[in-house]
């Protein structure tokens, strides 16, 4: 998708593209470009994030679970190849509305799953990482997923009551017994990252990042440096610089989009193992969502925002 045309909103261009056979739907998310996960996994840079299909405070199921499935659906149908859930995410309930979705699974489609938080209550997660309690998530997660080896199984927070080699070894041990391809992390910092990786290969790191919140810049910029998938959870947050006459919002006009659109164009552009999963329990949002994969920032317009966010 080339940059904005003059007279034609982006979101009125990939309406046009998304309205077509399914064929030519499944090209949107592709114009967001690809990214080989673990170096054999390719998928789609703009992939979806599953966490928003479950109740409030992220406890038992959707208020409307046939919304949900509709959503995973148009999610594919739209190009989307790359799905991150967790089995903290109901808990149990993103996985199983997936299978329920998507099984058998369209070939080429990665979903990525994740354990190390116990679920105490909506809104609540305490961090567990003892080797027993991982292998039980992972084989749970198989079973779940209806699937004999998970793509790309990532830690979902280090453990600090439990020794990161004991963790990361079970993690290791799982994937040697074929049940997990490739490792990713999350929320973790640059010396956590290297530790890790003296003990299992890393292929991703899961960090909260966006535009209004550059926290992670070092360990983005030590991910694109060795080639790692980085996949920004809550991509969308703009805050401030959504304001009415603000650099997000001049741009969003400009392009006929909105200011959520450009976070995730920004996110993008900003380096080519950015990974956005955005999420969300609506059709409507999840077209708007992967439209951004069609937006073509300018240079001045990308500069703007970085000094923005910055």
């Amino acid at each position: 998708m080339g940059p904005h045309t003059a007279g034609t909103s982006t979101n009125d261009q990939l309406g046009a593209m998304m309205s077509t056979a399914t064929g030519t739907a499944r090209t949107v998310a592709a114009a967001s470009g690809t990214f080989l996960i673990g170096g054999d996994l390719p998928v789609h840079r703009l992939g979806y994030g599953a966490m928003q299909i479950t109740g409030p405070g992220v406890w038992g199921p959707p208020a409307d679970p046939d919304e949900a499935v509709r959503v995973l659906r148009r999610a594919v149908e739209l190009g989307v190849n790359f799905i991150d859930t967790a089995d903290s995410y109901g808990p149990y309930v993103s996985e199983e509305l997936i299978a329920k979705a998507l099984y058998p699974y369209p070939d080429g489609l990665v979903i990525a799953t994740k354990a190390g938080l116990v679920r105490t209550g909506p809104n609540e997660w305490v961090p567990l990482g003892r080797p027993a309690y991982l292998r039980q998530e992972v084989e749970m997660s198989l079973r779940r997923l209806r699937v004999e080896r998970i793509d790309l199984f990532q830690l979902h927070r280090i453990d600090p009551q439990t020794p990161p080699e004991d963790q990361l070894g079970e993690l290791r041990a799982l994937q040697r017994e074929g049940k997990i391809r490739h490792i990713g992390l999350s929320e973790v910092t640059v010396d956590e990252l290297l530790n890790a990786q003296s003990l299992v290969e890393v292929v991703s790191v899961q960090n909260r990042y966006n535009l209004a919140d550059r926290a992670s810049e070092e360990v983005l910029d030590y991910c694109e440096r060795e080639g790692l998938g980085f996949i920004p959870w809550f991509p969308v947050a703009t805050g401030r610089l959504a304001r009415p006459g603000g650099p997000l919002d001049a741009a969003a006009k400009a392009h006929g989009a909105t200011p959520a659109q450009l976070a995730l164009a920004w996110l993008l552009r900003r380096s080519p193992v950015m990974l956005p999963i955005p999420g969300t329990k609506s059709v409507a949002h999840i077209e708007e969502n992967v439209a951004a994969a069609g937006i073509t920032l300018s240079d001045e317009e990308y500069r703007a925002l970085e000094a923005a966010g910055r």
